[in-house]
């Protein structure tokens, strides 16, 4: 008779076990549009294992009470809460391991010019800088009109291309500041579609694409 697991040894891996979901990690910066993060953290809760990141700035516009209940926000004061000694966790290290995919929506034009310079000042920032750029990074600016055309938006946007940052464009509209032009952030359904389409087409079988010839 087979003798029971001792503690900490990994059980079987069960073949047939039904497919995990994707684990998303999405972050909010200091946009206006972060107040439409919970409707997004909502919206891919429903597809994939969510957990979300906070700028300072981003907390000012997210209501936090418009979060999935049980989504696991972080924010900087958390970034070094439980580290006390050499060999304690570190949470940028564990949230980029832990993450299949990166979502940054609203991405600020401040949050912008920090990835394109490589600067990593908060647990955010520290993510990117860390980030295993096999696994897909997809960020949704919002700003301005005048900040999207200002000339260091096209160098910065042209510096995350060359990382393998995928984009999702701003759309034309009123602006919060009242401004109309192009600058705010993409629907949260239209960043959802486009994250799980992506995900979806990378995990289908190639087999499912050949039209077998009679």
């Amino acid at each position: 008779m087979e003798s029971e697991l001792v503690a900490g040894e990994r059980a079987p891996l069960q073949v047939n076990a039904a497919p995990t979901r994707p684990r998303i990690l999405l972050a909010a910066t200091g946009s206006v549009a972060s107040i439409k993060f919970g409707n997004l953290c909502h919206s891919f809760s429903e597809w994939a294992e969510v957990r979300a990141v906070a700028t300072k700035a981003s907390l000012h516009f997210i209501d936090r009470g418009s979060l999935p209940k049980d989504l696991l926000l972080y924010t900087d004061e958390d970034e070094w809460s439980s580290w006390n000694k050499i060999g304690d966790s570190v949470l940028h290290i564990e949230l980029r391991r832990w993450a299949d995919v990166m979502v940054i929506a609203p991405l600020s034009a401040n949050t912008l010019a920090k990835i394109a310079g490589g600067l990593c000042d908060n647990l955010l920032t520290c993510i990117v800088r860390a980030w295993d750029y096999n696994k897909p990074l997809f960020v949704a600016p919002a700003m301005n009109t005048f900040m999207w055309n200002n000339p260091f938006t096209e160098r910065h946007l042209a510096s995350i291309d060359e990382l393998g940052i995928s984009l999702i464009p701003p759309v034309k509209k009123r602006l919060a500041c009242g401004d109309y032009g192009n600058g705010a952030m993409a629907e949260p359904s239209l960043i959802y579609s486009t994250v799980r389409l992506f995900i979806e087409a990378q995990n289908q079988p190639v087999s499912s694409n050949v039209q077998q010839v009679v």
